[in-house]
């Protein structure tokens, strides 16, 4: 018979018998005499590599990243092909396409028409640098961007392309670029985060997850923070009702020593990260606020930023409130703008791409500019891929859309060691195919450098150059293996250094 179970005295003098249950930490720290907590500490802090002042000359002390969720179409903004516009309708060229893969949305279609620009494009600033019509602002600061038109990635889809990009992989999980930035350099200010994340409001497409601006295996104080529109930009942060600032200090006080203790017993790096978080939760209480309240700009800035920057959670007033938080020294701004996705309605819906963001972003790099913070502030334009040459679904005189082309696409940066008014990069007539300098096509790969492409881990490489980072050198250990953003990929791409 099975046996019958204690009940009662029987099993109270049981349990006060029975050694208690120890978990892995603690088996950890109290075996082999004490080397066992040797083990535990590394598993939980991996291998700093936080580097104590940059390892190379930095050129920029913060970076502004607005990026364009969805895949702005280059052949619609920045990179003009006539030729398209000559062959429209006509059928993509097999030696072009060269047995390159196609998305799902347009891989089984019988027919593949060519689809030149809609719009019109011409010449601006002494650089002469393309533009099309529907970006009248960014065409006058021409000479104060680098344009690069030899863009390409992997990734031909959207989850993967974006994590790409903003990670260095397109399987989710590792730390987010703004995460290894303020892991390699730290914060110079108390008062608010290292990393700030401003996601337009009512905006459709495809979804931005927390992941993006997430610390991944890196400890979790080097997260992004998200700022958002409205009552309070950071969530959960203000006292509830009946809590004064006196009685939240004493109760963070008495938290912190309790925290303190536990960490004595078991070295887990966890806790000082809650430590440190909550005494930055504490501090941004008033720093917030401030920096929060556009109303204190004149109305020449409004006009610059155009209307919209009145209206709170707009890309407009997100470009404005990261140029008051690179002021303030948060050293990366990520700002996100999705509907850049454009496989139908491409006239209208990029036309409203551009009526929303055109005018702020030039206003950011002016305002920078007239600042004299321009030098030493780094800022990107561009999204996760560009778009096809050809026509996805039904090509008419009216209507059609472009999918998604890793291929080549183009971006633009300004500022913080970047060469000013120069385009970069070239592709083939057709906008398929990136070439190099006599003009023939190349098929570039991350795995062996080309000074005619740029991978987005050159991307990545140069932006952390030009913050005094080597990006062989920012490392981190995890299970057993030494990360970067960069993977074991990635070249500086001189040629666009000022």
């Amino acid at each position: 018979s099975y046996p019958q179970p204690l009940r009662g005295e029987h099993k109270a003098i049981a349990d006060m018998n029975t050694p208690p249950l120890l978990n892995r930490r603690e088996v950890l720290r109290n075996s082999a005499l004490g080397f066992g907590s040797l083990a535990l500490a590394d598993l939980l802090q991996g291998e700093s590599s936080l580097l104590s002042s940059p390892q190379l000359p930095a050129k920029a002390k913060r970076v502004i990243f607005l990026f364009q969720s969805g895949g702005p179409s280059q052949l619609d903004l920045y990179d003009p092909k006539p030729l398209l516009n000559k062959k429209h309708g006509e059928q993509l060229p097999d030696k072009v396409r060269g047995g390159q893969r196609l998305s799902t949305m347009s891989g089984n279609q019988s027919s593949i028409p060519l689809a030149g620009s809609p719009f019109k494009f011409a010449r601006h600033g002494k650089s002469g640098q393309w533009f099309s019509e529907i970006l009248p602002h960014t065409a006058k600061i021409a000479d104060d961007l680098c344009i690069v038109k030899n863009i390409y990635t992997e990734a031909i889809n959207h989850g993967p392309g974006v994590t790409y990009l903003q990670t260095g992989s397109q399987i989710a999980g590792r730390p987010s670029m703004g995460a290894w930035l303020q892991y390699g350099l730290g914060t110079t200010n108390n008062n608010l985060p290292s990393f700030v994340v401003l996601v337009t409001k009512n905006k459709g497409g495809q979804p931005l997850l927390s992941r993006l601006w997430g610390a991944g295996f890196l400890p979790s104080e080097y997260q992004g923070v998200r700022f958002r529109s409205g009552k309070d930009p950071v969530l959960y942060l203000t006292n509830p009702d009946g809590i004064s600032e006196k009685s939240r200090r004493m109760l963070l006080d008495r938290l912190a020593e309790l925290h303190s203790s536990q960490h004595s017993l078991s070295p887990d790096r966890a806790i000082q990260d809650r430590i440190k978080q909550y005494e930055m939760a504490f501090n941004m209480q008033s720093s917030v606020p401030e920096v929060a309240k556009l109303a204190d700009e004149p109305e020449s800035i409004y006009n610059l930023y155009g209307k919209d920057a009145k209206n709170p959670g707009s890309f407009a007033a997100n470009c404005l409130m990261a140029r008051r938080l690179a002021e303030r020294g948060v050293k990366f701004i990520q700002l996100y703008h999705q509907g850049w996705d454009q496989h139908g309605g491409l006239k209208g819906g990029i036309s409203r791409q551009c009526k929303e963001t055109d005018q702020a972003s030039a206003a950011l790099i002016t305002d920078l500019k007239q600042r004299g913070m321009l030098d030493d502030t780094l800022v990107v334009w561009g999204g996760e891929f560009g778009r096809t040459n050809y026509s996805q679904g039904k090509l008419s005189t009216s209507s059609f859309g472009r999918d998604h082309h890793p291929r080549c696409f183009s971006l633009w940066m300004a500022g913080g060691g970047i060469k000013p008014g120069i385009s970069f990069g070239k592709t083939d007539d057709y906008g398929y195919n990136i070439v190099d300098k006599s003009g023939a096509p190349i098929s570039p790969s991350k795995h062996k450098y080309d000074e005619n492409a740029v991978h987005v881990h050159d991307l990545q490489a140069t932006i952390l150059h030009l913050l005094g980072i080597d990006h062989t050198a920012l490392t981190y250990k995890f299970q057993g293996r030494r990360y970067r953003l960069t993977d074991v990929h990635g070249q500086v791409v001189k040629p666009i250094l000022a």
